[in-house]
């Protein structure tokens, strides 16, 4: 029979591999799911040390059980005010963990079947607020053209809506992902699941494209660069979804002064949704969208549309033309003997 104590050993090992080699190197998952999955690990830990009383001399693999689980979607509802669709985030994290653990060791699946056995917390859906062609355009046209960043602001909002992209899959570009000199000129971009999908370019996204790489990789561009990067570190340094969120926010205010359609809360990801929605609008046959849009299945993105009853017929119709609330983290200071004992951060 094993020490109480080993079981923190075995435990901590496990959620070193799951953090530290099964997550990016086998299911390729992104640094920020990775990040999201140490801290949900590192929120459950807490949970149990500070509201459970579970140390390292009192830690057995029962603290994962479905009644503990239960317990800690409702401190995050109550104790740190999470919203439900963050909850359930949380628990399809832990749940992602505990199937880990239950594949390195067969006397575990229980814990990951009951895991499975606690309904997600209901909420409304969140429909994405739409923005119309004159919006778009007007936000586009927005940037300071006569300042650099301007220029490459102007140059990313251009190619976000030409291939309705997702964001992390643009400003993971590098320059020898790009293919402008083909007959017909693409992009390589790493999507969802790893899946390498091929985003092709109208005239005038290529035209832009090399006047911007021109201007900011030179007439020798360095293949292993990012196209576009941050300030601070330089050109292998890749841009973040944060920075240009910031920027375009700052855009869609000198935009709104003359085009009162755009909407207040803007993001990165709303052109994506933009585009998909002007598709539709112009005809496009919704199994095209899904695929320009990478989705893995048609109802993906009839779901993604929010496609009402009418605008289904409509799109079925091209068918047959084929033929954080935020956390509290506290990062200095006191971390209690289980989390530091598990290898996870401090929380507040």
């Amino acid at each position: 029979m094993r020490k109480k104590q080993d079981e923190t050993t075995i435990w901590s090992k496990y959620i070193y591999e799951w953090l530290g080699s099964y997550t990016p190197s086998i299911c390729g998952n992104s640094t920020h799911t990775i990040k999201t999955y140490r801290l949900t690990l590192s929120l459950y830990i807490h949970f149990l040390s500070i509201e459970m009383g579970i140390g390292i001399g009192n830690f057995t693999a029962d603290n994962f059980c479905k009644d503990n689980i239960q317990k800690w979607i409702l401190w995050l509802q109550n104790k740190r005010d999470n919203s439900p669709e963050t909850c359930n985030n949380r628990l399809a994290a832990l749940r992602a963990f505990l199937k880990f653990v239950s594949g390195k060791n067969i006397c575990y699946v229980y814990l990951y079947n009951q895991s499975r056995l606690i309904p997600y917390i209901k909420m409304q859906k969140r429909k994405i607020q739409g923005m119309s062609k004159k919006a778009t355009a007007a936000i586009i046209a927005a940037p300071d053209l006569n300042t650099k960043t301007g220029r490459r602001d102007h140059v990313l909002m251009i190619l976000i809506y030409a291939t309705a992209a997702r964001i992390n899959e643009l400003l993971s570009i590098k320059i020898e992902d790009i293919r402008l000199g083909a007959d017909k000129p693409y992009i390589m971009v790493l999507g969802k699941g790893g899946k390498i999908r091929t985003l092709y370019l109208l005239p005038k996204a290529v035209s832009h494209l090399k006047a911007y790489i021109k201007e900011f990789h030179g007439i020798k561009p360095h293949l292993e660069a990012y196209l576009f990067y941050s300030r601070n570190d330089g050109i292998y340094g890749k841009l973040s979804d944060v920075a240009v969120n910031k920027q375009l926010k700052k855009h869609a205010d000198v935009a709104r002064l003359s085009c009162k359609e755009v909407p207040d809360n803007i993001h990165a990801h709303i052109f994506r949704h933009a585009k998909a929605t002007h598709w539709l609008d112009d005809g496009m046959q919704i199994v095209q969208i899904s695929y320009l849009l990478g989705h893995s299945s048609l109802n993906t993105t009839m779901k993604y549309l929010d496609i009402t009853t009418d605008q289904e017929i409509k799109a079925l119709e091209t068918l047959e033309g084929e033929g954080s609330s935020k956390i509290n983290r506290s990062w200095k200071g006191r971390i209690d003997e289980l989390t530091d004992k598990m290898g996870l951060i401090s929380i507040k």
